[in-house]
């Protein structure tokens, strides 16, 4: 009898030693930006979208594996990777891409951030550089472990999002039998509205950090099957809270034919509709995945940056072990802060437009992933068989092609 509770336990830590990376990466892509498309989207066509989200987790999950894979496999960042393979001219060209629409990402969470703490009343100018100094806190005078516990109390916070909709009292038979019931309308702007769902939660930064902060975590090859589990999980959780945000939208704004723009709207309109505590659940959502999606996107941008041109990365380094990586940081954190506080700038525009970057900077990137995870000169045993990378390339393409529709659109509308 003792025999498989030791092994039971054995197993429960194996497992609470992966745990974050694909909890932490998977959710920081619910950030502002993608609170505010599942807001819109329910306030727009109700339930009749929630159906994508079983294609999102299913996408999600793949390429965030493919990710992780390449970073335990290789024990390098996707950028030491990309550089490896196809040498310095593709390599500048990833990495600036990366960094155009990572900037716009960090900008457009900050804004989130701005918006959330307005709904309580508190000016930007106060609130955003309070949060800038205390994320800069966490990611320079934190070690690793710390910043991953932050991180991990933030991914919880978005239990919020769960609390609001049992406040809205839902149909919960109609929107579960809507998971499993494919509507599909040949109008431009449900179409768009579909892509968009897509797009918005696999992202070019995504990739960047889930492999970085593999490679950061080393997590051993032998440990590599629970971390793929908590890969898989991280992306179910989620769309998990997607489906919450979308159900919350349907049965307040979409049921009173309210149409709204961004997710600080919709916030201000649940209040007549579910009571004042829902708007400051959804309000505290929205901060959670603001700062949340400031510091993922940040660190990611700072690893890639740095594992690219041989410059040291890593959050147990002191400043002068990793003065590269930590100017990064301070350097994306107080830029985009700066440029949030700027009077009468619109916050909401510069949401849509880290977007519009984003669809249009991710085809490039997983073209790379797809090449690198096929090249038995860094994977060996652990490159793709014909049937993994069948759902590679589908999952791939339906990206591309959401990326870019939902960019293009954007830009000629």
């Amino acid at each position: 009898m003792k025999l498989p509770f030791k092994f039971s336990f054995r197993r429960l830590l194996l497992v609470l030693a992966v745990l974050g990376p694909g909890i932490i990466s998977a959710n920081a892509d619910n950030d502002a930006a993608g609170i505010t498309t599942y807001t819109v989207t329910g306030a727009r066509y109700g339930y009749k979208l929630l159906f994508s989200l079983l294609i999102i987790t299913i996408v999600l999950a793949i390429t965030q594996e493919l990710g992780a894979r390449i970073g335990v496999i290789s024990g390098k960042g996707l950028g030491g990777v990309i550089r490896e393979k196809f040498g310095l001219k593709l390599t500048m060209l990833a990495m600036g891409a990366m960094l155009i629409a990572n900037f716009g990402v960090i900008v457009a969470d900050m804004a989130g951030v701005a918006e959330a703490m307005s709904l309580f009343g508190v000016t930007k100018y106060l609130s955003v550089p309070i949060f800038t100094v205390l994320l800069w806190l966490v990611l320079y005078k934190g070690s690793f472990a710390k910043a991953e516990k932050f991180f991990l109390v933030l991914s919880a916070m978005y239990i919020v999002y769960i609390v609001t909709a049992f406040y809205t009292k839902p149909d919960w038979g109609l929107a579960l039998s809507s998971l499993v019931t494919p509507h599909i309308q040949f109008d431009k702007a449900y179409l768009v509205t579909l892509m968009a769902l897509i797009g918005t939660t696999v992202t070019p930064w995504g990739q960047f950090f889930i492999q970085s902060y593999i490679v950061d975590k080393s997590t051993p090859a032998g440990h590599y099957g629970f971390q793929r589990l908590e890969i898989f999980f991280g992306a179910f959780l989620t769309d998990f809270i997607s489906f919450f945000i979308i159900v919350t939208a349907t049965n307040t704004l979409f049921k009173n034919g309210i149409f709204v723009n961004n997710a600080s709207e919709a916030a201000l309109s649940l209040a007549p509709l579910a009571g004042a505590q829902a708007t400051s659940l959804f309000a505290f959502g929205l901060l959670v995945a603001g700062l949340l999606g400031v510091s993922i996107v940040t660190l990611a941008t700072a690893y890639a940056l740095c594992e690219t041109f041989g410059f040291e990365s890593a959050m147990d380094r002191s400043w002068k072990d990793a003065p590269v990586f930590y100017s990064l940081i301070t350097f994306f954190l107080v830029i985009a802060s700066l440029i949030v506080i700027i009077p009468g700038i619109p916050l909401f525009p510069i949401m849509i437009s880290s977007q519009v970057i984003n669809g249009l900077i991710l085809p490039i990137i997983l073209v790379y992933v797809y090449k690198i995870i096929n090249d038995r000169k860094i994977m060996g045993a652990y490159t793709n068989g014909k049937t993994a990378n069948f759902f590679a390339l589908s999952a791939v393409g339906l990206l591309t092609i959401a990326s870019l529709v939902v960019a293009l659109t954007s830009i000629f509308t």
